[in-house]
């Protein structure tokens, strides 16, 4: 493969896409035993106990009427903070509903739920930046970036064991699925990272609502792979006229890309003006290689 070339269509197979997603997100019994025994040694760690009553209360009050519709996000708990409800339905309508109003499912155990925390980690793509040694990366030639190529294996991959970590993940299969679902709705989008053997080495996930992209998850399989991923997205985002991306959680690498907290209230504002927007629906294509995209500096005047 040439660099800077997109690799042949992965699904080399004649396997039907139900078929194929049926095999890549089947959980066996031991996975599932797993999952549910460390979601509740998470859930019961110290500084989470205190707020097992409120979402005890919550449960038992959804068991005995369940509410019509989504939650309001302004009315969140404090604690846990954020957790506005119990997530009956992921189907297409209701998903993209629920990210219009600021709404996203998250759960290790016990029934979906709907969160709205109070405040959110979310990137303006002039305030971007590439590390020096992240762009040294980029101009080797190394991989190639697509999108919308593979959702299926990258929110598989998304999911798959963090080396030195506990298997502990919130993309269980029904997200897969209903996730995929919004692939196929044009919503959701992927980006997939290629090495020259046209092997996927990392790649992320997320949904476009209007002119916004909320971003859910990614991995690499080598170092900085989903970094150069996540960059060649930023760059299409900003040249695409996107306001802002939305990463949900800040952490430590994000804060050194740019990524910035926001209270819930500007969120929910910005998130209505970009909501409104037509947005991007539909299959996306790179329009910029690796190499180009090294040479972005976001912000600049000239």
């Amino acid at each position: 493969m040439t660099p800077g070339s997109p690799p042949s269509d992965p699904i080399r197979s004649a396997e039907l896409p139900a078929d194929r997603r049926a095999r890549l997100f089947r959980e066996t019994p031991a996975e599932w035993t797993q999952r549910h025994i460390l979601g509740m040694a998470w859930a019961l760690k110290p500084q989470r106990l205190k707020a097992v009553p409120n979402l005890a209360r919550l449960v038992l009050a959804d068991l005995l009427a369940p509410p019509a519709g989504l939650p309001d996000p302004d009315q969140a708990l404090d604690r846990p903070a954020g957790l506005a409800g119990i997530a009956h339905d992921l189907s297409v309508p209701t998903l993209m509903e629920a990210h219009r109003r600021g709404l996203y499912p998250f759960c290790h155990l016990g029934p979906m739920k709907w969160w709205s925390p109070p405040t959110r980690s979310v990137l303006f793509f002039d305030e971007f930046h590439i590390a020096r040694r992240l762009r040294q990366q980029m101009r080797q030639d190394r991989y190639t970036v697509t999108f919308d190529r593979d959702f299926e294996s990258v929110i598989k991959g998304c999911a798959a064991r963090r080396e030195g970590r506990w298997h502990l993940t919130w993309v269980t299969p029904p997200i897969m699925h209903a996730y995929c679902a919004l692939f196929d709705a044009g919503h959701a989008h992927s980006f997939e990272v290629w090495d020259r053997a046209g092997a996927l080495v990392g790649g992320g996930y997320g949904v476009a609502v209007g002119n916004s992209f909320v971003g859910e998850s990614l991995f690499s399989a080598e170092p900085n792979t989903s970094k150069i991923g996540f960059t060649v997205l930023n760059w299409h985002l900003a040249k695409w006229g996107f306001a802002f991306h939305d990463s949900k959680e800040l952490s430590p690498t994000l804060r050194g890309m740019g990524f910035r907290i926001i209270p819930r209230r500007e969120f929910l504002d910005r998130l209505a003006l970009a909501a409104a927007q037509p947005g991007r629906p539909g299959r996306w294509h790179v329009e910029a290689d690796v190499r180009a995209v090294a040479d972005w500096r976001p912000g600049a005047t000239t």
